[in-house]
């Protein structure tokens, strides 16, 4: 799995944060989505997968390899 965010797409409500911490983060200075592991590891892919379906932007795209 390989993951990519459109920053200018996030609206910063913090739900990838929520739901997948060790992927996701946020910028302290306006809340925008902060990708912490392009590449993660195998037992974080269905948090990450819930968290660009919950996405309100669609800022969050998982490709599958």
């Amino acid at each position: 799995m390989r993951v990519e965010v459109d920053v200018p797409k996030c609206v910063a409500s913090g739900q990838c944060v929520m739901i997948a911490p060790d992927v996701f983060d946020q910028r302290e200075e306006d809340g925008i989505v902060v990708l912490l592991d392009e590449q993660p590891a195998s037992e974080l892919h269905a948090d990450v997968r819930e968290s660009a379906v919950v996405c309100p932007a669609a800022a969050i795209r998982v490709i599958e390899k």
